[in-house]
């Protein structure tokens, strides 16, 4: 049966590292959680084309929630006894949660609906969220090494910083300095940056994150990303459905911000409907799918959880690893 980019099920799970619910059984692991967004907070929260509705909320990212404070909780208590053990009592860390998954597959708004939650839990209110796409090499660089066609595959990065940046945030330093990507400008905006200092809980999204390092020679460490993470989320859907979420994404920015013309893709709002329903079709099948067959779907069972959405990027099944 082929691969369509949808969460593989089978009769018989027995073997499968994942314990799989239905909706209705994950909600119900929300157990006595308190619903902590308004509807006004859900709305803000919404992203472009995934309108997010309280409902959902409350049946997928408040279980989700409850079990990564439980996690956080576990962390810190554990770090607390290994600092003791060290000696250092200035040991803070944050607890890394790595989301990944293909574009327009909804990272940016999930992201931010598990920031909002997880800061209303009292043992960790300080909740950071920061997008890889930052350290995605500027677009002259890209030009000069011929990726411009493959921005957002891992080549397209500038690995040693993003690498750095995850080290040095993972050893507890304080003002860790990240790059910012401007989608308007559709580059890295020089001289402005986002600083990290030691947040309670850094939540990390980006399309390439749980891709694993390369087999090292001679059993010399290789680091990768998804190595500082302490949980990862995968979010998941069928091919066809996202490549229609980015269609729809793109005829609305056609809309809305393209018409800017200081937007980098101004020239697009001048296309006709058809025109641009073409382009933006080719995009998605000569960048992002490539992108997400080669690189992003193959990194789906690495993932700790795995989200999996159908029509209007409803979650309908939610699959968690096994300890």
């Amino acid at each position: 049966m082929p691969d369509d980019g949808a969460m593989t099920r089978k009769p018989n799970d027995r073997l499968s590292p994942y314990r799989k619910f239905s909706r209705g059984e994950w909600a119900a692991l929300r157990a006595d959680t308190p619903m902590t967004l308004t509807q006004e907070d859900v709305e803000q929260l919404s992203g472009l084309i995934e309108r997010v509705s309280v409902s959902e909320v409350r049946e997928v990212y408040l279980p989700l929630s409850r079990l990564l404070n439980l996690y956080v909780g576990a962390a810190q208590t554990l770090h607390e006894a290994t600092s003791t053990f060290l000696n250092n009592s200035d040991g803070k860390t944050p607890f890394i949660v790595g989301l990944a998954g293909s574009v327009a597959v909804g990272k940016s708004t999930t992201g931010r609906v598990l920031q909002a939650l997880l800061a209303r839990w009292p043992n960790h209110p300080r909740v950071d969220l920061i997008a890889t796409d930052g350290f995605l090499w500027p677009n002259a660089e890209l030009e000069k090494r011929g990726l411009m066609e493959r921005k957002g595959f891992p080549e397209s990065y500038d690995q040693a910083r993003l690498l750095g940046f995850m080290a040095d945030v993972k050893a507890g330093e304080r003002d860790v300095v990240a790059p910012v990507y401007s989608h308007f400008h559709y580059d890295v905006l020089p001289g402005e940056t986002n600083v990290i200092d030691r947040p309670d809980v850094l939540i990390v999204d980006g399309l390439n994150v749980l891709q694993p390092a390369r087999l090292p020679k001679g059993g010399k460490a290789i680091p990768f990303v998804s190595d500082y993470f302490d949980f990862s989320i995968y979010l998941d859907a069928e091919e066809k459905l996202v490549g229609r979420w980015y269609v729809e994404r793109f005829m609305r920015l056609r809309q809305t911000a393209f018409r800017d013309p200081a937007a980098y893709f101004h020239r697009y709002s001048k296309l006709t409907d058809k025109e641009a329903q073409k382009t933006a079709e080719r995009i998605w099948k000569q960048i992002n799918l490539k992108n997400l067959k080669k690189n992003i779907l193959p990194t789906r069972q690495r993932a700790d959880l795995i989200l999996h959405k159908t029509e209007n990027h409803a979650v309908d099944e939610v699959a968690l690893r096994k300890l």
